[in-house]
């Protein structure tokens, strides 16, 4: 990509697909009156648009291909329904989450599936706790019993140009990254229920930010 530690993804257009259907649906668990819920989900519907738009050659012939496996399994797969412009009916093929990840567990990592490295030093009781879940997690078997299906055709240089020059955000890579932090930002935002009242009330005035002139009389106000 020409950015160091960024590497050209090797099927931006599915996975961009599942990050973006990710977001919306977990969106759907804050209150609609989130002003939040309401701008990310404008965002999310737009960038997603703009990938649906963007179709590469054989796309068809592929959601043929794989529509078998796909209906077969809808533990691993989610079949996403889209109207186009023209009113035709089509649909997109994403992976479910927990698919997604044993997928990615390969002989190649060893049976342990990538992701970002446990932390070593003190934890707190949460990280803890996923620890745990990740170490009682059973990668061989979860890359034996999920379906494969043959990728998604590629898009063509001059499409993810297409991509990137609409998106307006640096290189579809760095788009990728972007959607990332934000799946993950609302499912923080969703665990940590942030509309709800603080448990703990704030005192009266901590949030008075110091303004001139309010606690001295012998400043003049310019």
């Amino acid at each position: 990509t020409g950015i160091t530690g960024l590497f050209t993804h090797s099927a931006p257009r599915s996975t961009l697909l599942y990050l973006y259907s990710s977001t919306l649906e977990k969106l759907q668990t804050l209150p609609e009156s989130s002003v939040y819920r309401q701008s990310a989900e404008a965002l999310t519907r737009h960038r997603m648009s703009i990938i649906e738009r963007v179709k590469p050659a054989g796309l068809a012939e592929w959601q043929t291909r794989v529509a078998q496996t796909v209906d077969a399994h809808p533990e691993a797969f989610r079949k996403i329904p889209i109207t186009t412009q023209s009113g035709e009916k089509e649909y997109n093929v994403v992976w479910k989450p927990s698919a997604q990840e044993g997928v990615k567990t390969a002989p190649e990592w060893d049976d342990e599936a990538p992701g970002k490295p446990m932390m070593e030093g003190p934890r707190s009781e949460e990280d803890q706790i996923q620890q745990l879940g990740r170490m009682a997690r059973d990668p061989v078997e979860e890359h034996r019993v999920i379906p494969r299906i043959e990728p998604e055709p590629s898009l063509t240089a001059e499409q993810v140009q297409e991509i990137e020059g609409e998106v307006g955000s640096g290189l579809i890579e760095e788009v990728i990254q972007v959607a990332e932090g934000e799946l993950e930002l609302v499912h923080k935002m969703a665990e940590a229920k942030v509309w709800e009242d603080l448990e703990e009330k704030p005192a009266e005035g901590q949030w008075t930010y110091f303004e001139r002139d309010t606690h001295t009389g012998t400043t003049q106000a310019s």
